[in-house]
């Protein structure tokens, strides 16, 4: 077999043991090592100091130990070294953490609740006011936290019971939730973009001031949806009564936005506005955003030693899930290109003679296809440098192939059979509320997403127009 030959196989197994239910970052680690072991093979460089012995000078001992060291004398164990230093001092990564903890912290700040039910009485004169209030309460929610699961999850045990004893269409609520709840993964300040950005190169700040439009594109698509739907179709969405949803006076309503809305707000608005206008690096203001998270805990009396540790320890497992994921990655991928697949791929991709459009709807199809079994940090870390090599060839620009990748990770959430979105609520959800309803409550949010994607094609200045405005070309 000739070497690209053998990176094929690498990649063919690596996607066999994926499916097979392998952890993901050992596995890429240990194909990597074991591949790269080949790759970098060397018998005279590795074995050169065994071979010098004398043996009728040398003891048992000292030829044994000079083998071994001979064995792991092999460069894919410095390559292994120095690809796990350079993931661990990475500047862009140390932002992660921070946004993670904030997330946490908000999401133990009892902010939630109050937000729900402020804006479910501030609209509720709207049509499909209830669906209105949880789909803004996800965006904003989720924009905070970036967590897919917990949004979901607390959403759904929050916003979810609500909706239905208002006598909405079971369907029509569990959509809101799962496509609200996945918001976070796009809207800046966004750890996926985070994550991006560290494997493309791309600067943090110009992709946070591309996606926020076609991230607010896409909260206006959900939107108009429930709005027209509620519009057209009363019944999925019947008007509140007094009883579920009481007259309150201006004043006092004031004073709930006050309390509610608007602490969220200004976090969120404070950490993005602080990475735009140029205020603060995107590390600087995760560390500011973890400090505003802490201080609306203790405002809210929500503030304890035990939901502090929670939040600690859920930022360190996530953060060292990424973290190994990264240098699995490295590896992998040094190895992968080292034996030739990476250009062997290139090759192929170009003979195809694709025009610049094919070539964007061929990888999304891919990035699609592979939200089904993987989560969106395996995917971007994994898969997506995969692609960064042929986007000058089809003069792609990764700014804007990556914020296509972030709408397009919103459908590895919202998509059946493995639409985890759909699992994490019917986890919580009441048992009359089947699966089935919550998939098809999904499909006019994925549609969404598609639109949107369109959208951002056909006017690309959805994406420029920011980073070009603040910024300059």
């Amino acid at each position: 077999m000739t070497e690209p030959q053998i990176a094929l196989m690498m990649l063919g197994v690596f996607i066999s043991l994926v499916f097979l239910g392998f952890p993901i970052a050992f596995t890429l680690m240990a194909l990597g090592i074991g591949f790269g072991y080949f790759a970098y093979y060397d018998a005279g460089r590795m074995w050169r100091d065994f071979d010098r012995l004398d043996p009728e000078i040398a003891s048992w001992w000292e030829s044994t130990s000079s083998w071994i060291d001979g064995f792991f004398n092999n460069r894919v164990f410095d390559l292994f070294i120095n690809q796990t230093y350079t993931v661990m001092s990475n500047e862009v990564l140390t932002a992660v953490p921070l946004f993670l903890f904030m997330g946490y912290i908000v999401e133990r700040a009892n902010i939630v609740d109050r937000l729900f039910t402020t804006l479910n009485i501030a609209s509720k004169n709207v049509p499909g006011s209830m669906g209105v209030a949880a789909l803004v309460t996800c965006a904003l929610f989720a924009t905070a936290t970036g967590i897919v699961g917990a949004v979901v999850t607390l959403m759904g045990l929050l916003a979810l019971p609500a909706m239905l004893k208002a006598r909405y269409e079971p369907s029509f609520a569990a959509g809101i939730i799962c496509a609200g709840g996945t918001l976070g993964i796009l809207i800046p300040p966004s750890i996926m973009l985070i994550v991006y950005a560290a494997a493309s190169g791309v600067s943090i700040v110009r992709l946070y001031a591309g996606a926020l439009l076609p991230g607010l594109v896409l909260v206006g698509l959900y939107l108009t949806y429930v709005v027209g739907r509620s519009i057209l179709q009363p019944s999925v969405a019947p008007r509140p009564t007094k009883e579920e949803v009481p007259d309150v006076p201006l004043g006092k309503l004031l004073w709930m936005l006050f309390t509610s809305f608007f602490p969220l707000a200004v976090l969120i608005l404070s950490v993005l506005g602080s990475i735009l206008f140029g205020l603060a690096t995107p590390t600087e203001a995760a560390a500011i955003g973890a400090l505003g998270g802490m201080v609306l805990a203790v405002i809210y009396r929500a503030m304890t030693f035990q939901r502090l540790r929670e939040s600690v320890y859920l930022t360190v497992r996530t953060t060292a899930m990424v973290c190994w994921l990264f240098v699995g990655s490295y590896i992998f991928s040094s190895v992968f290109s080292y034996l030739g697949g990476e250009h062997l791929i290139s090759e192929f991709v170009s003979g195809l003679d694709l025009t610049p459009v094919q070539f964007l709807i061929l990888a999304q199809l891919i990035i699609f296809l592979l939200g089904w079994p993987l989560e969106w940090s395996e995917i971007i870390i994994i898969f997506v440098p995969i692609f960064l090599p042929l986007l000058e060839i089809f003069g792609v620009d990764p700014l804007f192939f990556g914020i296509l990748v972030a709408l397009n990770l919103q459908t590895s959430f919202l998509t059946p059979p493995m639409a985890m979105s759909a699992y994490y609520l019917k986890g919580i959800a009441p048992p009359e509320v089947r699966l089935t309803q919550i998939f098809k409550g999904i499909m006019p949010f994925l549609g969404m997403v598609v639109v949107s994607m369109v959208l951002v094609y056909i006017f690309p200045n959805l994406v420029f127009g920011l980073p070009e405005l603040f910024y300059g070309r």
